[in-house]
């Protein structure tokens, strides 16, 4: 069993008791709690069983090989900084033993702070290689509990997760119908320590009022017409876990000030009971409206927000989420094609187009409703833009035509008489771009936008004809 010790334990494997020591005093200095190994079997047999922070390593050893020791440092912990210590007739060894993986060589003899130094440098070296591997398990990973996306706003929402889920502060989540509320709030449970506990989520929209309060407490039997037995509620059957209430905001006025006692005391008082019973759930909420309206608004207790408002989250758009539309699409389309038995397999260039620039205003939910409808109703290995719904087509169509309302409408389409000659080329461009430059009163960023260029392409061109004009021969009249 191998074990991780202290941050600052030093191996120094050092066979000359004297110089052992020497190297010894100049750590301790730094507070580094240093073990000698007088052996090269003595520094195997300490590795085989713990990790230290780095190794001070001397090549010439009694019992064997220092490069040796190396290997197997290499072989156990890859990211363990050695330094070799050697003398000036080694260095081809010790250059060797770089190759080989060391951090950096010293040769004998040399200052406390040449060792010092070239420790602490080893040591920020591995704590940022650690580092970096860290964020490489998170940066650039499209699967995440149940969501799919490795946009840089996907990757922030992964983090947050993961450090969130240990804590048990309410947490309330914010962002459009479609964005995947529901999934972080799982994703946050599955993620924690109570994730062996239930995850009891309800929606406060879809419940009818009369019913809200008795679905989140429970009731006893005979609280009113129809309850024939006594019933648990949501906060009870989420015991040890976590409670999901989504679209809190939607919760009746009366039903949030018993929601706030819940919260602060962590009581429950069925409907019809005379007795508070105790429960130990996690709280978390979401909501597709702004809170602080709904606050200033006075449909939602400030009170309450302020209670549940622990820990934010917001969830990106899917339009603000890069490419992960193509990784959704393609991942819908896998698991519909499994679930109906069909051989689609890819998307058109076209199809790839227009997913880009739809602005997705459904969000997630939308794109697999898309998705499901291709794949149902059609057959095939490619989506191609004639099998998506209508509402998408119809944005194809229209992002086909110009704008009628922009005054960029013909400015790259000229309109020749039979009788007029053709012009160049570079004639029609400059025609164009100063027409566009006129109407947007010689605004070149707008100027550009409508001509669908970039600005620098307009500087470079204006540029360039007004570098020929001062260029051209100049009739010169003299009295």
């Amino acid at each position: 069993m191998i074990d991780t010790v202290s941050k600052k334990t030093i191996l120094l494997v050092e066979d000359t008791a004297p110089l052992a020591r020497i190297y010894e005093e100049y750590l301790q200095q730094e507070h580094y709690h240093v073990v000698v190994a007088e052996t090269g079997q003595q520094a195997i047999d300490f590795i085989n069983k713990s990790m230290p922070a780095a190794i001070v390593l001397d090549l010439l050893l009694p019992d064997m090989n220092g490069l040796q020791i190396l290997e197997r440092a290499q072989e156990l912990y890859p990211e363990l900084p050695v330094i070799v210590v050697t003398v000036n007739n080694s260095i081809d060894v010790a250059v060797n033993a770089m190759r080989k993986g060391a951090y950096d060589f010293i040769v004998k003899p040399f200052p406390s702070s040449r060792l010092t130094v070239t420790l602490h440098n080893a040591l920020e070296h591995k704590a940022l290689m650690t580092e970096v591997t860290e964020w490489r398990q998170v940066v650039g990973q499209d699967r995440f509990h149940n969501f799919v996306g490795q946009s840089p706003a996907m990757q922030a929402i992964y983090r947050i997760i993961d450090c969130v889920a240990p804590s048990k502060g309410n947490i309330f989540i914010q962002g459009e119908n479609g964005t995947g509320k529901e999934l972080a709030a799982q994703a946050i449970h599955n993620a924690s320590p109570r994730r062996s506990k239930p995850f009891i989520a309800i929606n406060c929209a879809a419940i009818p009022r009369d019913l809200m309060e008795s679905i989140l407490f429970g009731h006893i039997k005979g609280a009113f017409t129809g309850a024939v037995s006594d019933q648990p509620g949501a906060a009870k059957l989420a015991q040890g876990g976590t409670l999901f209430l989504d679209e809190i905001c939607d919760m009746p006025l009366e039903l949030q000030t018993k929601l706030l006692r819940f919260v602060q005391t962590g009581e429950i008082m069925p409907v019809g009971g005379n007795k508070p019973e105790f429960v130990d759930v996690r709280i978390i909420v979401a909501t597709n409206r702004d809170p602080v309206e709904e606050v200033n608004s006075r449909r939602f207790r400030e009170d309450l927000y302020y209670r549940l408002h622990v820990i934010p989250i917001e969830m990106p758009a899917l339009h603000d989420r890069e490419d992960d539309v193509l990784l959704l699409a393609s991942h819908f389309m896998a698991r519909f094609s499994v679930e109906e038995n069909k051989n689609f397999t890819g998307l058109s260039p076209e199809v790839i187009s227009l997913f880009r620039r739809y602005d997705w205003p459904g969000n997630v939910r939308q794109l697999e409703n898309v998705i499901r409808n291709v794949v149902v109703l059609h057959n095939g290995s490619t989506i191609t833009e004639s099998m998506l719904p209508r509402d998408l087509k119809r944005f194809l169509e229209d992002s086909k035509l110009p704008a009628a309302n922009e005054n960029a409408y013909d400015l790259m389409l000229v309109d020749f008489k039979p009788s007029e000659a053709v012009k160049p080329l570079w004639a029609v461009e400059k025609e164009a771009i100063m027409r566009a430059l006129d109407l947007t009163r010689q605004d070149i960023t707008q100027a550009a936008a409508m001509l669908e260029v970039s600005p620098s392409t307009l500087y470079r061109k204006l540029q360039m004809w007004r570098n020929a004009e001062e260029n051209e021969p100049k009739l010169i009249i003299r009295a």
